[in-house]
């Protein structure tokens, strides 16, 4: 099945920005970029899975074709997912660095999926651990248990496990995929959960992210990283993570700061704490000096 829609903004739009947080490095089998401007994105609905191609219609446009079981579920959700109902009227920043990321690039959109399990399991593989060493975990897991990508998507993509499929992954695959025991019980402890997870995306943020919280091995970090992607939580803070204290203090004090001081510097912006951060990255103004220990990868497949 093929299925296509056009989406239109009300203003300029880049949805390259809105989708990247979606990308779990340059080689996640879900999130390609074939180099041709398009973007090209998998998931597992309820209706089935889905590949989709996001390409420029216009500079306030974007055009979706999407193939699979999932295309017109999906076709439904892709205005939330570029960010069109993304609500920002009430953002006046006056930090100035944050009011010139935000003259910079204001037409920056938070989109958001309504998939929790899909944004919530790579998020529990990324605790505590580099990015690369995550991105790679994720691959693995992603490209085994994983569907092929319906459609003429690229070689290579796939659609994420269900949640019966995590849940039965067994212990040694997730060693093999450098996944400590600890996450990989957070995996499939969430997945058992993955249909009352599902309901949050109909709740308040802010009483989502504490549901979320609630889950052994989900703490505030990744409630933050889950209901950024699956919420569009433009306040959702990722307080733990290794560099985005640093960074907010570098590029606002030119100095380092810890996660009490960061959220000190980010409560007037309150409830758009997010999207401060987004607006940063985005922007180029992000600034946080390159030098100072990294977290170290720790290959424990080999043991």
């Amino acid at each position: 099945m093929q299925s296509a829609r056009t989406v239109t903004f009300a203003g300029a739009a880049s949805f390259g920005h809105t989708l990247a947080p979606l990308r779990r490095g340059p080689r996640d089998p879900c999130f390609q970029l074939p180099g041709d401007g398009t973007i090209w994105r998998t998931s597992l609905l309820p209706s089935g899975p889905v590949a989709a191609r996001i390409s420029r219609a216009a500079p306030n446009a974007a055009h979706c074709e999407a193939w699979g079981g999932g295309a017109e579920e999906f076709l439904e959700t892709v205005p939330a997912l570029l960010g069109v109902d993304d609500d920002a009227s009430d953002f006046v920043p006056r930090e100035p660095t944050v009011a010139a990321a935000h003259r910079r690039v204001p037409h920056l959109r938070l989109g958001r999926t309504g998939r929790v399990l899909e944004a919530l399991v790579p998020a529990v593989i990324e605790q505590r651990v580099p990015g690369a060493d995550a991105f790679r975990s994720w691959r693995v897991l992603v490209t085994k248990y994983g569907t092929p990508a319906p459609g003429p998507a690229p070689a290579g993509m796939r659609v994420p496990p269900s949640a019966d499929v995590w849940r039965t992954i067994p212990s040694w695959e997730f060693h093999r995929a450098n996944v400590d025991p600890g996450r990989a019980q957070t995996v499939v402890s969430c997945a058992r959960r993955a249909s009352s997870l599902e309901r949050l995306v109909s709740w308040p943020a802010e009483q989502a992210r504490a549901a979320l919280q609630s889950m052994p091995g989900v703490g505030a970090w990744t409630a933050a990283e889950t209901a950024q992607r699956a919420f569009g939580d433009a306040d959702a803070v990722s307080v733990g993570d290794y560099h985005i204290p640093k960074m907010i203090g570098w590029t606002l004090l030119g100095r380092p700061v810890d996660d009490v001081v960061m959220l000190e510097l980010l409560e007037p912006m309150r409830p758009h704490r997010h999207r401060v951060v987004r607006l940063l990255e985005v922007s180029g103004l992000a600034y946080e000096p390159r030098r100072g220990a990294r977290l170290p990868v720790q290959h424990i497949h080999s043991l």
